[in-house]
């Protein structure tokens, strides 16, 4: 269970950041944040590629974290201390956006104490979750509230398009109360791109959330221009196609010329693929690893590969 002072002091900063985020706050934390386009360069330093969400001036950092199995554990007390050392390496990092769902079983649970246990990350923490129900979803949306311990998510989610019109009309009643400040829809494992696609078009999105990595692009043909028209964030769920890519590849070398694109290990390969791209926003890995972790992370920093080397990577993965 989350303390009861603990759920009252989050709920008040998350209420806070909600009042003063009437299109872009500057978040302030232990890095400084990089906005840049994808043919630009960062260089080797403390700082990180940060994407601004459109329409206003607020940044995210490019990689965030999943929670999908990750987080699941219920109240075992040595998975929630392993998931802990993650998360907090993740914040030290430089990381904010953390999205979970009703459908990850403990997940939100689990967030929620962890949050408690890190209280000196709340002001770091962009939340984003979804609304994942076939009837009514403002029930839902107050039990994730509970289960994370706020007041307000800075994102809701329709989950995999399921009851979207519904749910899309909800959120933005929500969003002109006051109560949520980004609402968007997600996919998963390349599905509904057609609906997605008309959804693009036609609704009022903050935030569109799609499976894309080095192997599944079939996003980059008219969903991602599409966001980028529309003036739409995007999330990269599976960007690892859940352990698949390494499974894959990790017995295979790096090209050598890796160094050129700031890449020392497959993971580093792979977000930088993802996260180059003009469109995307943020990635969000999940990993049960501290390791892996710092290796999510550090592909945010170095050097941003641009087109040209976009396509070379992804060819020399084809190639394999």
């Amino acid at each position: 269970m989350v303390n009861e002072s603990s759920r009252a002091r989050r709920r008040f900063l998350s209420h806070c950041r909600n009042l003063v985020a009437g299109g872009a706050i500057a978040r302030l934390g232990a890095f400084s944040g990089l906005s840049l386009g994808a043919s630009s360069l960062l260089a080797q330093d403390d700082r990180f590629l940060s994407k601004t969400i459109p329409g206003g001036e607020e940044s995210v950092p490019s990689v965030g974290m999943g929670t999908w199995i990750t987080f699941n554990v219920g109240e075992n007390e040595t998975l929630r201390k392993a998931r802990l050392e993650v998360l907090k390496t993740f914040f030290e990092l430089g990381g904010q956006l953390v999205d979970s769902s009703p459908m990850y079983g403990t997940a939100e649970a689990v967030m929620g104490y962890f949050m408690e246990q890190l209280p000196e990350q709340e002001s770091s923490l962009f939340s984003a979750t979804k609304v994942w129900t076939r009837d009514e979803g403002r029930p839902q949306i107050r039990d994730s509230l509970d289960l994370w311990g706020l007041e307000a998510f800075d994102l809701l989610q329709v989950h995999n398009l399921v009851n979207w019109r519904e749910h899309l009309a909800l959120l933005r009643d929500m969003k002109e109360a006051g109560q949520v400040r980004y609402i968007g829809v997600t996919t998963s494992h390349g599905r509904r791109h057609g609906e997605l696609e008309e959804i693009l078009k036609e609704e009022p999105l903050d935030f569109v959330q799609l499976t894309y990595n080095i192997v599944d692009r079939e996003a980059e043909d008219r969903l991602l221009p599409l966001a980028q028209d529309r003036g739409v964030a995007v999330i990269a769920n599976r960007p690892y196609r859940q352990k698949q890519l390494f499974h894959r590849y990790q017995s295979e070398p790096l090209p050598d010329w890796a160094d050129e694109v700031g890449c020392t290990t497959w993971a580093d390969f792979f977000l930088k693929f993802i996260i180059s791209h003009p469109a995307l926003t943020c990635a969000i890995p999940a990993t049960t690893q501290v390791e892996h972790m710092r290796e999510n992370m550090a592909a945010m920093r170095g050097v941003i590969p641009d087109a040209r080397q976009r396509e070379r990577m992804a060819q020399y993965v084809q190639s394999l």
